[in-house]
């Protein structure tokens, strides 16, 4: 699932005032939500709050005492069982924490080629958003953050972030969210993949920058063009 970092698209638009970029989030335990709490997205970035997976996790004790309220004294006594079962759902399923373990789970020749295929598409997709921009300089990052948790599907952010003497997060229209969306992953490389190797190699987060002034006439009289049709 793909939150794109703009305004419009958060509870909190505020949280993405920055004073330098590429900037962070997942990574730095901030909470992005989105500001539809019916979508599908608000849940799966709720479940990034410890407390969430924790109740989640807890949660059969109080349905076995639904059903066997005589067990509610031997329960009662067991928050060390309790404590082990979340310990084991953080620690064995949700994520991977010896390194050993973590490059075991992608090879890295796939690494390379998935890396080398994320960013050929990613200066492909912010070279068009630049030029789309007319704008005749300034670096902008295309930062793409993923949550480390493993076994769920995957939360990724991804912004456009502009360097400056006031450094912003850009806000992104609805088409150009799509044009990231559809370029950026699709079953030859998705965001399944891009989890594997990113917590393979304990790197959540990618930059790829481009410098206005470099990008082509050819590529910008593009992007006008694809804005006019």
């Amino acid at each position: 699932m793909i939150l794109f970092l703009t305004r419009s698209n958060l509870m909190t638009p505020g949280a993405l005032d920055v004073e330098k970029v590429p900037k962070r989030f997942l990574s730095l335990g901030r909470r992005l939500y989105p500001r539809s709490m019916r979508s599908k997205l608000f849940w799966r970035t709720l479940f990034e709050m410890p407390a969430a997976r924790y109740t989640i996790a807890l949660a059969p004790f109080p349905v076995v005492l639904f059903f066997k309220p005589e067990w509610a004294l031997p329960i009662s006594l067991a928050p060390v069982p309790m404590a082990m079962f979340v310990m084991m759902l953080e620690a064995h399923l949700l994520s991977v924490t010896s390194p050993t373990a973590r490059r075991a789970l992608v090879s890295a020749d796939v690494a390379d080629r998935g890396l080398d295929t994320l960013k050929a598409r990613a200066v492909a997709a912010l070279t068009q958003l630049v030029a789309a921009r007319e704008t005749e300089g300034g670096t902008y990052h295309l930062v793409i953050e993923q949550s480390a948790l493993l076994r769920i599907t995957p939360l990724t952010h991804v912004s456009l972030q502009q360097e400056g003497p006031r450094p912003r997060i850009a806000n992104l229209t609805e088409e150009e969210q799509a044009m990231l969306a559809e370029t950026l992953f699709d079953e030859a490389f998705d965001e399944h993949e891009l989890r594997q190797i990113n917590v393979a190699q304990d790197k959540m987060i990618r930059s790829f920058d481009l410098d206005a002034r470099g990008v082509s006439a050819h590529a910008r009289l593009a992007a006008l063009a694809n804005v006019k049709g």
